[in-house]
């Protein structure tokens, strides 16, 4: 992984191939833009949206109030992460006619669609023009990725400044001991971004300590203490302004953070312990307490959630970023380079199999380490196609058909589940459909927004009034607040299901299956994902399974 670009000299064929590359990138990226704007009202709200849109008026309530009013420093858990981007869609909402949920889908597949231009900037910045277009189609085509983008108003943008600060650590590597002004901004904005969106941004510094490790030994062996001592601290000195800003951002975005200086160490040491009541989740086929996850649990579900093609070049690429460390034909910025993407992709993986904290949901509180993955996978897709072109020049074709077959079958899964991609499983699992009864698929409950849509259109057809005096009445096993901004004020909802005239139903193990007439149900794959039922005069007793020990 040494050499990454197209041919060893700069040829106008080569040039020409940058300019293809760069071009198909820039198609690529308004692809997805067009896209997103087209869809972004099919995604439907989560468990944690509506909570997350009164936090954002909580903040600017104590913005514009001077200070005076801190309800936002202490509303449930979320004063211990970052508002950026729920005050963003607030501030936007007022703005635009939109909803405010729909402007919180629009601003979630804008900054998502950001985090696809700055990845392939990253990639192209690492492995060249090639290497930029296989990221970003990486990224762009990960089910997952693509569908947290659009609905996880936390691990989404935190994903997103984590690859803008990894953006400027590789700057900062290629530059030293003199980085830029553009350098320093995008160190002090995307560290301010990463921690004041969730506090784990400081893993970043661990990239950072050990990644410049080959490159300040190979410091040490050009220049005398002194000079390197030097260099050194006239790098930080540089760094100040951008470290400053990022101070402010972080404040500005999560403002509990700067009202005491130990605040972001109590954050830490806050989410370093389970902090809700415990529940349990389907893992492999079995219930397991998500306190009590095996250490297996992340490791499996990145094996079988990644699209096939990412997960063998990301291997791949860090074996490959492990073993150019001790090749003295690199240069040592380009070891510091690759290690730091290394790291990034999996560190955090390897310290929660080791520490095994609470793990839920899936793989959605680690897709920070996905862009970085997909960096590593381009990279050496790159490489490959490299040492194919000076080796085996007639087989390129076959390896560029084998790549645009691994990109093939996410893109076939991400239009089969649309909406709902972050359900996806890949081949390796039997898609979603073996999936199911094993592990989670809807978690977020959204495909409530589906079902309400679909009740609605059925009672209308049917020309029914709900009972004289009264509103529908739906009883809902899952997410209430969703289901109530998806249905409309012309509907009630809770859990009692003994006055209730529907049921709604999410597909996963702690809905139980009635007995009574569906009205309709949302399937992907033969996979129910939500039903509604008809329960009128019938006696139900409770919508919740209950799961056996």
């Amino acid at each position: 992984m040494s050499s990454i670009t197209t041919s060893a000299i700069d040829t106008p064929s080569q040039r020409s191939v940058e300019r293809i590359c760069d071009d198909l990138a820039i198609l690529v990226l308004a692809a997805v833009g067009l896209i997103a704007s087209l869809t972004f009202r099919d995604y439907g709200l989560g468990w944690d949206d509506y909570t997350h849109a009164e936090y954002a008026d909580l903040l600017l309530r104590m913005y514009g109030s001077g200070f005076k009013d801190t309800g936002a420093l202490s509303f449930a858990n979320l004063y211990m992460y970052g508002g950026g981007f729920d005050m963003a869609a607030a501030l936007l909402h007022k703005f635009i006619p939109l909803e405010l949920f729909e402007t919180r889908r629009l601003l979630g597949a804008t900054v998502g669609v950001i985090g696809l231009a700055v990845t392939w900037r990253l990639g192209r910045r690492v492995g060249g023009p090639l290497a930029g277009l296989a990221t970003l189609l990486l990224l762009a085509l990960c089910p997952t990725f693509y569908g947290h983008m659009f609905m996880n108003p936390k691990d989404a943008p935190f994903a997103v400044a984590m690859a803008i600060l990894m953006l400027g650590l590789v700057r900062l590597a290629e530059e030293y001991p003199s980085p830029s002004p553009r350098t320093i901004l995008i160190v002090g904005l995307g560290a301010g971004l990463s921690i004041g969106s969730r506090i784990l941004g400081g893993l970043a510094l661990v990239y950072a300590m050990a990644g410049f490790v080959p490159l300040l030994l190979e410091e040490a062996r050009t220049h005398s203490t002194r000079e390197n001592a030097q260099r050194f601290f006239h790098v930080v000195y540089v760094l100040l302004p951008g470290l400053i800003l990022g101070y402010l951002v972080m404040g500005l975005i999560w403002p509990w953070s700067i009202m005491e200086p130990g605040n972001p160490f109590r954050a830490l040491t806050y989410f370093s312990h389970f902090f809700e009541k415990p529940w349990k989740e389907m893992f492999d086929g079995a219930l397991v307490s998500v306190p009590d996850m095996p250490w297996s649990y992340l490791p499996t579900l990145f094996a079988l959630q990644l699209p096939e093609v990412l997960l063998g070049l990301t291997l791949a690429g860090v074996l490959g970023a492990l073993t150019v460390l001790s090749r003295t034909d690199v240069t040592a910025r380009r070891k510091t380079i690759l290690l730091m993407l290394a790291l990034a992709a999996t560190l955090p993986l390897a310290v929660a199999i080791v520490k095994r904290p609470a793990l839920y949901n899936g793989i959605r509180h680690f897709i920070f380490v996905i862009p970085p993955m997909t960096v590593l996978a381009g990279t050496t897709f790159a490489w490959g196609m490299n040492w194919l072109g000076e080796n085996r020049r007639s087989w390129q074709p076959a390896a560029v058909a084998v790549f645009a077959f691994g990109l093939l079958l996410p893109l076939g899964e991400m239009i089969r589940l649309h909406p709902y991609q972050y359900t996806h499983f890949n081949h390796i699992a039997g898609t979603v459909r073996g999936a199911d009864d094993l592990y989670m698929l809807d978690y977020w409950g959204l495909a409530l927004k589906q079902a309400s849509d679909g009740l609605r259109e059925e009672i209308a057809e049917r020309r029914e009034a709900p009972p004289h005096g009264r509103k529908w009445k739906v009883a809902v096993c899952g997410p209430q607040r969703p289901a109530q901004v998806a249905l409309g004020p012309d509907f009630t909802i809770g859990w009692d299901s003994h006055a209730a005239d529907f049921a709604m139903t999410l597909g996963e193990f702690y809905c139980k299956g009635l007995t009574a007439p569906v009205l309709l149900e949302i399937k992907r794959d033969d996979v129910v994902f939500a039903r509604v039922y008809d329960i009128r005069g019938r006696s139900i007793s409770s919508l919740l399974a209950i799961p056996a020990p």
